[in-house]
Parts: C-alpha cells; structure tokens; sequence
C-alpha cells in the first residue's frame, strides 16, 4: 500500500512543470522606521505580489529579503519607492543558480552511486532516494552501532527514517537532531548526512563523542519533511511546508514548524493555508510533527533536543510564541554562547544567539517550545549558514565547512547536556 502510493504520488508529480523561477530576484529591504516596520511585517498578507518571504521583518535596520516573481516585480517596486523604502538586489537570477545546482547534481549522479559512505559525496547535495540508500549503507556497515527506527509515515506514505547510534542498554538518556523540516533548506539535510558518518568515524578516536555515545543515545532524523524535500527536486526548488492538501484550497501543506502545541495559533504563524507559515487545522495534525512527538513522549528520557534549519546564522532557544523567559534562560544563554564561540573559532562565521523571540521573531507553535515545555531543557534551533548572500541556495562548496562549523558547536551541546545530567 505505501510503495503503491509512492510511486503513484511520484508519476504525479512527474507529469507537472518544473519551476524554473526565470526572471525571478531576491530582494532585500531595510525597514528604517516604525511604519515601515510595520508594512514589512505583512508582506505574507499582500497576495497580489504573490511574494515568498525569505528572512521576514524582526527590527529596525535588520534586512529583509524577499523573492519576488517577475511579472509582479514592477508593482511590488514601486510599492517599496512609494513607501520610501531603501532596497537592493541580493539575487539577480534564481534561475541562474538553480540550472548551476542542477547540473552539479546531474555530473554527480553521472559518476555512478557510491560503494559505501566512504565513497559518498558529502559535498555535493543529494536526492531523498540517495539520503535513504546512504541511511541504509551506514547501518549495514556499523551493525553493532547504527540502527535504522521507523517512527512513522510522512502524508504520501514515505518512511519516517531515525538514524539511532548506541553503544547498548536500553531506554538511556538521549539527544535527538532533526534536519530538514523545511524542505527547502537543503544546507540542513545535507550536514545531517555529514554528521551521521561523523559520528562513526569519530566515535572511539575522539574522547568527547566516545564519552557521550558510551552513555547515552542519539537519535537523528535527516529528511523530517520528506514529501516536501521530494517536491522541491521534482517540481518546485522553494517548497517550505509538507504536501498534506488543504481541503477548499489549491495550495497544499502545513509549515511543520507552526503545528506544535506550544502556544498554537498565537502569532507568528497563519491560519490561512496558502500561507507558507499555514499553523495547520490544530497540533500536531501533520504525521511528520504527530511522529516525532510520539517519539518524544514515549522514550521519555531525551535530554537535548536539537532543529536544524537555514538561513541567517543563529543559535535560538525559546521561547518564539511568548515573551516570558524561559525558566533557564540564563544556562540556555551561556551555553549558546559558548556553542558559537566554538563554531566562529574554525571559519570565523558570526552568529547571533538568544531566545527566539528576541532574537528573531515572534513564532508560535514550534518545535523547541514545545520539547521545551516537555521537561527537555537543552532545547534549541539553529539557522546555518548563510546571512542572505545566497540564502536557500547555498553553494555545494559550503556544505562540508558548514557541517563542520556546525558539529564543533553541537558538540559543546551535547557534552554540557552529558556532563549536566537533570
């Protein structure tokens, strides 16, 4: 029954165009007062410029970026001179990128597929089919070590992979990492990839990671959207949300990191389903969200929980739906910090760090909130590189010195939640 909806969910898609964003730009905007502000802050709700909010409206002089299609280009600029806004061009032709992108990956598929993971081409991004081959050559390959757990099915029928890496027992504390649940943010699949086979390879050389794995577990999820990350190979490269339809509308899907029940409905998320932040019909009504909390509530003894998503260069811990602190909201900031400090020390990439709502926006119904509030203290999220000079697109050549920026940090994470057991 599931592999007969796959493939019938995928001959579907097959038949309709692919996006090609010509004539397509990423603008970028700078509010430099209240008013404008304001306007910024309901881009989403001016459909007639059919806009897709990159980076959206936290404050004064932080910049936006938004993809505008040409035919509503003309309009929506003179909308920004109207209202005296200071704009600039961040991306001239998305097209440009995408088709460079594309034929990476073609001259990448050319050279056959990889005979093991050491063969597999971490710097270069790969398809959802390849993510689930290299899941299952990495547990083939480390037996004692990896297992491949199955928490449930995304809408169109697709396994809901967790990479687990143990040393043995049972029910040990744990630390999860999940990537990928905006399907666009291929910078963030694509160093989960890395990360996995880091874990292997460092395990029993490195002490720290020794030390971590031969007490607790980790669980990581690489392709948390699947639907959604096979669309935007297949069709369409900017897809955000899941593909669940929305019955009484043409637009499909739910942000996934709108759906949990943490502050849901508040602002920061959309009760319209064409919005790309669309909260969804109520909690955890998205299998891919429902699965993960399932998860969650039944293991019962993770310790840090950690979302990976792109772009702008932070490290966020909650709360996004509320201004109340969060109740260790001092360790959660000492720690941001010293995670990032660690991070800028290999490449010096800046990051910003703190609570969500200060820091970026306002945003209801996420997933750290929520673990959060399930008792997992080392909850956070990151937004990997870049700062918008490419933003969704990042180039192939950065995603290994991103994975491995990255892992530098998390592991200050996952060394203080073991050292700092609750």
């Amino acid at each position: 029954m599931m592999r007969g909806l796959i493939v019938f969910t995928a001959l579907l898609v097959a038949v309709l165009a692919r996006e090609t964003f010509e004539g397509h730009q990423v603008l970028r905007i700078v509010p430099k007062n209240g008013v404008q502000l304001s306007l910024l802050r309901n881009l989403e709700e001016m459909m007639e410029f059919e806009l897709d909010v990159w980076k959206g409206a936290t404050r004064l002089s932080s910049p936006v970026d938004v993809r505008v299609p040409p035919h509503t280009m003309q309009a929506f600029k003179s909308f920004l001179e109207t209202n005296e806004f200071e704009y600039s061009i961040m991306i001239e032709d998305i097209k440009a990128i995408l088709d460079a992108e594309r034929k990476q990956m073609e001259f990448a598929a050319r050279l056959g597929q990889p005979r093991n993971t050491d063969s597999f081409d971490y710097a270069n991004y790969h398809t959802l089919s390849e993510i689930y081959s290299f899941q299952d050559m990495l547990v083939a390959e480390n037996p004692d070590f990896v297992s491949k757990i199955v928490i449930g099915q995304s809408y169109e029928g697709r396994p809901l992979n967790v990479l687990k890496f143990s040393t043995g027992g049972s029910n040990r504390p744990a630390i999860w990492i999940d990537t990928g649940i905006h399907a666009r943010e291929w910078i963030t699949q694509a160093s989960g990839l890395w990360f996995a086979k880091k874990i292997v390879t460092d395990y029993g050389k490195d002490p720290a990671i020794t030390a971590i794995l031969n007490n607790m577990d980790i669980f990581l999820e690489i392709a948390t959207n699947p639907d959604g990350y096979y669309f935007t190979h297949v069709s369409n490269r900017m897809w955000r949300k899941t593909r669940k339809p929305n019955p009484g509308y043409s637009c499909p899907g739910v942000d996934p990191n709108r759906n949990w029940d943490a502050g849901f409905g508040l602002g920061g998320s959309s009760g319209y389903p064409c919005s790309e932040t669309y909260r969804g019909p109520s909690p955890h009504s998205e299998s891919e969200v429902r699965s993960i909390v399932e998860f969650v509530q039944s293991h019962g003894n993770i310790k840090a929980f950690i979302s990976i998503h792109a772009y702008s260069q932070m490290l966020l811990y909650p709360y996004g739906y509320t201004t109340a602190s969060a109740k260790d909201e001092a360790e959660l900031y000492a720690l941001a910090q010293k995670a990032v400090n660690s991070l800028t020390s290999m490449y010096g990439t800046r990051y910003t760090y703190g609570n969500i709502i200060d820091t970026i926006y306002q945003a209801s119904g996420g997933t750290v909130d929520w673990t959060y509030n399930q008792g997992i203290k080392y909850s956070y999220t990151y937004e990997l590189r870049d700062t918008g000079y490419y933003g969704f697109l990042l180039p192939p050549n950065q995603i290994i010195p991103t994975a491995q920026e990255t892992w530098s940090s998390l592991m200050v994470l996952m060394d203080h939640a073991y050292k700092n057991p609750y």
